[in-house]
């Protein structure tokens, strides 16, 4: 019998949820208007997409007119900086962020910084943690945004994001605080009231919805201008024919993690800590990156480098033995560079090389684990024989 293949990256995507495409399905096939008009078909269509902002907006805790339904977590990012920028652009021109940032927010603080704003990255720790002295020390008169990730999509690290929002709107209230939550979304609690938030971004694919929608929190008042124009859909904020299916999909996952976002972390812990605990034991020269504390980790992250080994030719003796998972963000796997994140954290270069991310989710067992622990170990040692005084010279 054919081994069954062990998924255990979902950091990067996630399976959809059968109930998500149940809830989607008449979307797709019944109710077929467009919300903007006013026919029975539209106002059917309508009906679903109220309910869904409604059910986000309970979800976390904000009224449904700050929800702005968008194609995912990498346009709520850039929604979120660059309609905060150009927004209060008035009263400043300065833009916090930090060094180990998904790139939808780096690239996006990069090219704004072409446009003429002046960006601050705040460095971390060796353990992920963002630097809440620096961060005192960036703020200035001209500060209109602070943008922080709630968790680290390589490494796992929960930022203190209450925190961050308190130092912020200590300094300045009318400073916007933004947030990242895509890996946080279904592990950790969403309040913005409670973390102090203006705007908050999430991603459907990530909590087992559909690929291609997200969501943009945005608190009323709010300096913010839309980025797509061309109609007045999302109460101004972006334009274009509303994806109702997928505003569902995104509204029923995101109800689903919230409610069953105990069960999921309770389940994938074990899990995780099993990983944690084996793989040092099992495998010479690796590091686990990200914090020593695993009450700061997200329960489904491991991170890890290997001396003397590239973490793509790891990838492809995993998947080789029917095993999916990462070297680090989905969106980067293409580079030949090694990861930013660990970088930012002091990760030496050849180090960061061989970067391995193992993200759990629900549908894992200890099987799988049991299944990586036994096909990793090997692996190393072969590749690392392919090149003996790389090896030996790494570990020195």
């Amino acid at each position: 019998m054919e081994q069954r293949r062990v998924y255990i990256d979902h950091a990067a995507t996630t399976p959809t949820d059968p109930r998500v495409i149940e809830a989607m399905l008449p979307y797709l096939t019944t109710f077929l208007g467009n919300p903007s008009s006013i026919y029975f078909e539209a106002r059917e269509a309508r009906k679903g997409l109220d309910a869904a902002r409604r059910s986000v907006a309970e979800v976390l805790g904000a009224r449904p007119t700050e929800i702005v339904f968008t194609s995912g977590g990498t346009e709520s990012d850039n929604l979120a900086l660059r309609g905060v920028a150009y927004g209060a652009r008035r009263r400043g021109n300065h833009i916090i962020t930090t060094a180990i940032e998904h790139h939808a927010v780096l690239h996006t603080a990069e090219r704004l910084e072409e446009e003429g704003f002046r960006v601050t990255y705040l460095p971390v720790d060796r353990e992920g943690f963002v630097d809440l002295e620096a961060l005192e020390h960036a703020l200035d008169s001209e500060t209109t945004l602070v943008s922080v990730m709630y968790a680290n999509n390589e490494v796992g690290t929960i930022e203190p994001i209450a925190e961050v929002a308190r130092t912020v709107k200590a300094y300045d209230p009318h400073i916007a605080v933004h947030t990242d939550a895509v890996q946080a979304a279904g592990y950790l609690s969403l309040d913005v009231d409670a973390l102090g938030v203006d705007l908050l971004s999430l991603a459907a694919h990530k909590i087992y919805g559909p690929k291609g929608a997200g969501v943009l929190y945005v608190r009323t008042r709010t300096p913010f201008v839309a980025q797509m124009l061309g109609g007045s859909q999302e109460k101004n904020r972006r334009a274009g024919t509303e994806d109702v299916a997928g505003a569902v999909g995104m509204a029923t996952a995101l109800r689903l993690a919230e409610e069953e976002r105990a069960t999921r972390s309770e389940h994938v812990r074990p899990l995780r800590d099993q990983l944690l605990d084996e793989l040092p034991r099992r495998i010479p020269g690796l590091h686990i990156t990200g914090p020593r504390d695993n009450a700061r980790r997200v329960p489904s992250s491991v991170s890890c480098c290997f001396e003397g080994v590239e973490g793509e030719a790891v990838l492809l003796q995993l998947d080789l033995n029917g095993i999916s998972a990462s070297s680090g963000s989905a969106c980067t796997t293409a580079s030949l560079e090694p990861s930013h994140v660990l970088l930012a954290m002091g990760v030496p270069h050849d180090l960061a090389r061989g970067s391995l991310r193992l993200t759990l989710g629900k549908d894992n067992t200890m099987e799988d684990v049991e299944r990586v622990l036994e096909v990793l170990p090997g692996a190393v040692e072969r590749l690392r024989a392919l090149a003996p005084g790389r090896a030996s010279a790494s570990r020195r």
